[in-house]
């Protein structure tokens, strides 16, 4: 097919078609009409149609691509909005978690300050106490120029610290027998004490001496309380002292007992100690052993204290205070009578010497020197300095 002219085709705003045909002059022969291009023109038109049929198909495609654009805009807004409050709930998270561990670590450590506010406290209030202790007793024994007066041969030393027995004075390296001041019961009451740092090892506090009668133990529950005599010479330590030391520890009792022949036996009772006032001194005593059989710890344990004044009638009867039983098998607190025997008829209510019955299987033989000392239980267990 020859072709005429040039044809052009232009979409119109309104979406018409606009075809525009240019014919030239052919030479050699003449271009044909319009006429004659129907074919041309049938085809333009087609090519027309198919061009406006992909423009409104690009349209359409253009509008859904700009609508997946916004929907994508729109979730990645949202994405990024999640994203942030996520982030921001993370970071409220964490520091909420941040503060309950402060918190904890806090609490933890307000506790650790308080206890160690309480235990300071307690440690000022000991320390308190020792200073208070300290004003009243400075552990030296006050009693040294007396005990020097009384025995010019006995060599007295006296402790640098404070010491609760006898036995605490041994293991600080005082080896002499004589009087020292030690502090006694959880207050640290100072205490002026007989020490015998001979007998059997040494480190024995004396609670009770008999030589010679110099002293009368015909006396009073409150004289027996506070302890009476002259701790150079015969005494009673006084029950409420007796009490304070053996309620601070484990104490062994040694009873040494001599006749008027110079015979010499002791008595050993593995655990010793007495119970307070309002117990009225109740006696626990046992474990016995020694040279001698036992008139006291079988008898007479568990036993109150009586003094004459008190209404017990073997107090009365024997005048003096001991733990009575019905009335006794030994009372190292009776009359001192010289040559060991006395009569009925010298007491005539009953006996009332300074009786160990099993002596001499009688309770009218006077013993002529008698002590009771108290040691540590501990004290065997350690290497003697």
């Amino acid at each position: 097919m020859t072709r005429c002219g040039e044809y052009n085709s232009q979409v119109l705003p309104n979406g018409k078609c606009k075809i525009v045909a240019t014919l030239p002059q052919q030479e050699g022969h003449r271009c044909p009409d319009m006429f004659r291009c129907t074919e041309e023109v049938a085809y333009w038109l087609h090519e027309n149609e198919e061009h406006k049929s992909e423009i409104l198909e690009l349209r359409e495609l253009i509008s859904e691509l700009q609508e997946e654009l916004r929907n994508h805009r729109h979730r990645l807004k949202l994405l990024e909005t999640q994203c942030s409050e996520g982030n921001h709930s993370s970071t409220v998270e964490h520091r909420v978690h941040n503060l309950e561990n402060w918190a904890g670590e806090s609490s933890a450590l307000q506790r650790i300050q308080a206890a160690f506010i309480y235990d300071l406290q307690g440690k000022l209030l000991n320390l308190s106490s020792a200073v208070d202790r300290a004003r009243r007793n400075d552990c030296l024994a006050a009693a040294e120029l007396r005990a020097q007066k009384a025995h010019p041969k006995a060599d007295v030393q006296h402790s640098q610290s404070c010491h609760s027995d006898c036995s605490s004075l041994y293991y600080n390296g005082i080896k002499r027998s004589g009087i020292y001041t030690i502090e006694t019961g959880d207050e640290g009451i100072p205490t002026e004490v007989f020490c015998d740092m001979e007998t059997d090892g040494g480190g024995w506090t004396v609670l009770q001496f008999r030589q010679d009668g110099s002293v009368n133990f015909n006396r009073t529950w409150a004289e027996y309380k506070e302890g009476f005599g002259d701790l150079n010479g015969e005494f009673w330590f006084g029950n409420e002292n007796i009490y304070r030391i053996t309620s601070q520890g484990e104490y062994s009792l040694r009873i040494d007992l001599e006749d008027w022949d110079g015979n010499h036996k002791y008595a050993l009772y593995r655990s010793f100690s007495i119970e307070d006032e309002g117990n009225y001194y109740r006696l626990n005593v046992e474990g016995f052993s020694g040279t001698i059989e036992d008139s006291f710890a079988w008898y007479h344990n568990k036993r109150s204290f009586s003094t004459p004044e008190t209404e017990n009638l073997c107090a009365e009867i024997s005048h003096g205070g001991w733990w009575y039983h019905q009335c006794f098998y030994s009372n190292l607190n009776g009359i001192y009578y010289r040559g060991g025997r006395y009569q009925k008829r010298r007491s005539a209510m009953g006996p009332d010497g300074i009786v160990w019955y099993s002596w001499r299987n009688t309770d009218y033989y006077s013993l002529r020197r008698v002590s009771m000392k108290i040691r540590s239980r501990a004290f065997q267990l350690h290497q003697y300095p």
